[in-house]
């Protein structure tokens, strides 16, 4: 059929009106923005392009002038470290060790001995040279060791907690020393907390100040538990010897000069009796146990120190009981001539004589000799002789 025809033809004109509602349909919308950008999008980029190119272009212009964000040289920075609370003056407490940092350049000397604690070395004039201590064992029950361990630790905490670790160390072994000698006790909490009960005298100023008041810091605590737990294992600290006494440099208390001076560490000078009172035969390094509470004792009314406490009153009280010999009873006394030993002979040969059956009789008789000469071949019959 003719194209003309099929197109002329009614049935084909109804067909075509019915199309579109054939091919009705509903389509999906597209999401919003999807397939394109977003204005604001477009906009933040011209924007920092346009931001970019302000900043680069004077720059690239002019470079040798350009300083706008130079870094700063840090050699200019004030690079002072604050100091931690217990290196301030005034926030430190009553009775405590602590000395104040400062800049290197005007560090006063205020003593002999002052460095820093990252320095373990010591300073004197017999630090190392005297007789040393010997350990002493904390091994017994559970209970001694812990109060042990608990005061031993406060020692070194309050006396000297911001000190290097020769100077703690120094500290624990005066107490240890303490323990061994019979003038004070001899356990580790009686010889901490000695004197405590009277408001002046105590024998470590911390007892009886108010120190103990204050909350410790946890980790110069574990810092000083850890020195303790060396010492009551039998750790000895040798520099300082028989140390029995210390103070800090900033005060000179009057017993001072009539104790031997052993030297300075850190923060404190070191002492030991003079006389039979430091005579290493004085002190008996065993433990008997036996600790008390670790607690100060109960306050009493006595406001004067003990007397038998007094470093130099002690050091007189041993040097009586001992007295020394003089120098001219040892001068005019005789030394002893020991008795020749004798052999131990035979039943055989002691029914002979014994001794006499060795010694040289009738010898002939030597001239023209020197007199110094003239028993050269003699038997010696006493020897000495």
């Amino acid at each position: 059929m003719p194209a003309a025809a099929l197109f002329s033809d009614p049935l084909w004109a109804e067909w075509e009106e019915a199309r579109p509602r054939d091919f009705a349909a509903r389509f999906a919308r597209r999401a919003r923005g999807a397939g394109h950008k977003p204005l604001k999008m477009q906009r933040r980029w011209t924007l920092g392009v346009t931001a970019l190119a302000a900043i680069a272009l004077p720059a690239f212009a002019a470079p040798d002038e350009w300083n706008r964000f130079q870094i700063a040289d840090a050699v200019e920075q004030d690079g002072t470290v604050a100091p931690m609370p217990f290196e301030q003056a005034g926030s430190s407490f009553p009775g405590s060790a602590f000395y104040y940092l400062e800049a290197e350049q005007s560090v006063p000397q205020v003593g002999e001995g002052i460095h820093s604690d990252a320095d373990d070395s010591v300073s004197g004039p017999s630090l190392g040279k005297g007789p040393s201590a010997r350990p002493l064992y904390i091994d017994n029950s559970g209970v001694d060791r812990t109060r042990a361990l608990q005061c031993m630790t406060a020692a070194i905490y309050y006396e000297a907690a911001s000190e290097s670790d020769a100077g703690q160390r120094a500290v624990a072994q005066v107490v240890l020393n303490r323990v061994a000698h019979p003038a004070f006790p001899n356990t580790v909490c009686g010889v901490v907390y000695q004197g405590s009960e009277r408001p002046t005298g105590c024998q470590f100023s911390f007892t009886c100040d108010g120190s103990l008041a204050r909350r410790p810091s946890a980790l110069f605590w574990n810092r000083a538990e850890t020195i303790a737990r060396q010492a009551l294992a039998g750790y000895v600290y040798a520099p300082v010897g028989l140390a029995t006494h210390y103070h800090t440099v900033q005060v000179s208390p009057y017993w001072a000069p009539s104790l031997h001076y052993l030297g300075t560490i850190g923060e404190h000078r070191f002492y030991s009796f003079n006389g039979p009172a430091g005579n290493p035969a004085t002190f008996r390094y065993a433990y008997a146990g036996g600790e008390p509470a670790a607690r100060p004792a109960a306050r009493t009314n006595l406001a004067e120190p003990d007397p038998a406490l007094d470093p130099v009153t002690l050091q007189r009280a041993f040097a009586a009981a001992q007295p020394p010999q003089p120098a001219e009873t040892l001068a005019a006394a005789p030394a002893a001539v020991p008795a020749p030993a004798v052999p131990n002979y035979t039943r055989d040969v002691r029914e002979r004589g014994g001794d006499a059956v060795y010694r040289a009789q009738s010898l002939p008789e030597a001239h023209g000799i020197k007199p110094e000469f003239a028993n050269s071949g003699r038997w010696i019959a006493q020897p000495g002789s």
